[in-house]
């Protein structure tokens, strides 16, 4: 059975927990994780400072198929990358997979993917999912899109992640491993 493939994107500002800790529990999972730099350089800082390297610059991802599509939040600068929000379009149409938390679903408000679909997003910034349904759940799956609301919410949101990508077995298994524990039903 081939792995699953994944790409997570970082861009600076990005959220650091979001995203390391997506990184980490879909690689947990079994899942073969790129991490790309939507700048000039592998090396991207985060909203707190921290410098990540990530594996592969954007322009050397295409044109790589993936099984999803991740982005961490902290920032919205994710919403100007025209490449990206090519690729999300691309992979939206394919029914493919895609995976936004904190700022990042402004992304997919952007293009218009939400409406009708229950979405969640960092609370105050609403305006970015107009059309979605609303939701007060932590981490929301509707179709093939998976929205989250922020940092606090990053364990479920990754583990959500995994089992949509390998099966709840799997998920269950890294989440004995990471000692988390559903929180409301999640993940």
């Amino acid at each position: 059975m081939a792995r699953a493939k994944a790409a997570l994107f970082i861009i600076a500002g990005f959220e650091e927990t979001e995203a390391l800790c997506t990184a980490d529990i879909l690689r947990r999972g079994g899942t073969d994780l790129v991490i790309v730099s939507l700048g000039a350089s592998l090396e991207v800082t985060g909203r707190s400072g921290i410098t990540v390297r990530a594996d592969r610059l954007f322009k050397d991802i295409a044109p790589m198929p993936f099984d999803m599509l991740v982005i961490p939040g902290g920032t919205i600068a994710y919403t100007e990358h025209e490449g990206l929000l090519r690729l999300v379009r691309s992979q939206n149409e394919i029914g493919g997979k895609l995976a936004a938390i904190c700022a990042a679903p402004a992304v997919f408000g952007k293009l218009g993917l939400l409406y009708g679909k229950r979405a969640v997003i960092y609370p105050g910034m609403e305006e970015w999912i107009k059309g979605a349904v609303s939701s007060d759940a932590i981490v929301e799956t509707d179709g093939n899109i998976t929205t989250s609301r922020g940092p606090g919410t990053t364990v479920y949101f990754a583990l959500r992640l995994v089992e949509m990508l390998h099966g709840k077995e799997e998920a269950d298994k890294v989440a004995r491993e990471f000692i988390a524990q559903k929180a409301a039903g999640n993940w």
